[in-house]
């Protein structure tokens, strides 16, 4: 019972003790001087890294972000000049931002058509299917109904010859003919000329909704007849806040050859980076843009970028339809950025981790007081303070070791001998 007893005085005691530090001065040049350098390294952290460099004095925000684009140009298509035959009807063609901008608007991209593989005058009928979708020998490999995979129509049971080779036998649809002949006209040249002299309108409208603050790209310094003639210019100290863009331009930003692009098609991403400081007015603040190619330049397969579209119109009560495959350069515009305003709170608590964070060099000169320097024993008996257990004859009454005057503390009187 009275060991008991004890027990549980003992874990009651553990409950309310407090501990007190002992501080101990140690007149040390070197243990001093790393002790000086940590902690100026600790505040040079803090007061220029965190504080003014990340701007701890402030909060933040981030940016909330609409886009839209207005592109304009003329190219044209001319298959004379090129020493080919085109469809029937496209020898020579214009096309304007109706045609080649697919579609005509997007969620903060836009596409623009460079090249094109046109099928005109597709009607639903009967026609050979293309050689690489089927082959046949006789009119029993062809299934009436049947699809062609990856094909263009449904057999209709009849094995006849291919209309691009007489020699070889494919099976008759019935779908959207004559089918498209993907293949391009001319090799590693795009058929629409001059579109890297195209140009592209952003408009970004911004906000930081917590600090009810708003802006766009078009500053308010620019006037009508400056965005009339001006065109981007990352080096230029005025025209890199233009916000029209030449297509070419934005391609050679990203260290892409633009006439290598325009064969296949590529993705080109667009970055409209926003850093405000609303400590000064919110007009003082600019966008800053950057580009970068997104798609794989080195791809082996499904390299580019390409779609189908159609244009439909009746002729002599009969629907028909014009097939373009269009090869372009999809831009993703993408809008980053935050902004800061002094506050009191962030301030206190950047300060506040300074201070827990000067404990480093506490930590640091006791591991060198401790384990490196020669006197290191001297030390850590000086700062630590070992009681060895009480017999339990002295724990009724009397004096406990330690207890009465410091005169006859035996830890003192060693370091007073080791300090003379």
């Amino acid at each position: 019972m009275r060991t008991g007893g004890w027990t549980c005085k003992g874990v009651v005691g553990a409950l309310f003790e407090y501990d007190s530090p002992k501080i101990v001065h140690i007149t040390n040049k070197k243990v001093g001087a790393i002790n000086r350098i940590c902690q100026l390294i600790i505040i040079g952290y803090i007061v220029g890294y965190v504080i003014v460099f990340q701007k701890g004095y402030q909060e933040f925000d981030a940016v909330v972000s609409g886009t839209t684009t207005k592109v304009k140009g003329i190219g044209s298509t001319n298959y004379t000049s090129l020493n080919i035959t085109g469809p029937d009807g496209l020898d020579f063609r214009i096309w304007d931002v109706a045609d080649y901008v697919i579609p005509p608007q997007e969620n903060d991209a836009f596409f623009v058509m460079t090249n094109v593989i046109v099928t005109p005058n597709q009607s639903q009928f009967t026609c050979p299917e293309d050689p690489q979708y089927s082959s046949c020998r006789s009119d029993s490999d062809c299934k009436v109904g049947r699809p062609v995979a990856n094909g263009n129509g449904v057999e209709t049971g009849l094995c006849i010859s291919s209309a691009h080779n007489s020699f070889i036998k494919v099976c008759e649809i019935h779908g959207w003919c004559p089918v498209e002949d993907d293949h391009m006209p001319v090799k590693n040249q795009a058929l629409i000329s001059g579109t890297e002299d195209f140009t592209v309108l952003i408009k970004n409208n911004i906000q930081f909704p917590k600090f009810k603050a708003k802006s766009r790209n078009i500053l308010k310094s620019e006037t009508r007849s400056y965005l009339q003639t001006c065109k981007y210019n990352g080096t230029d100290p005025v025209d890199r806040f233009c916000p029209i863009f030449r297509l070419g331009t934005i391609v050679n930003l990203t260290k892409t050859s633009y006439k290598d692009i325009v064969v296949l098609g590529g993705v080109i991403g667009i970055n409209i980076d926003w850093n405000c400081n609303l400590d000064y007015s919110i007009e003082s603040c600019a966008p800053k843009y950057s580009f970068s190619r997104l798609d794989d330049v080195n791809a082996k397969i499904a390299k580019g970028t390409n779609f189908r579209y159609a244009n439909y119109y009746d002729r002599s009560g009969s629907a028909f339809r014009d097939l373009y495959k269009a090869y372009g350069i999809r831009f993703v515009i993408r809008v980053t950025g935050k902004a800061g305003k002094f506050s009191v709170i962030p301030l206190l608590l950047n300060i506040g981790s300074g201070i827990g964070l000067l404990a480093i060099a506490t930590v640091v000169c006791d591991l060198i007081t401790f384990y490196v320097l020669e006197k290191r024993k001297f030390y850590k008996e000086n700062k630590y303070h070992y009681v060895d257990d009480v017999p339990k004859n002295e724990l009724s009454g009397g004096t406990l070791p330690g207890d009465g005057d410091d005169d006859d503390d035996p830890l003192l009187d060693r370091g007073t001998s080791a300090a003379q």
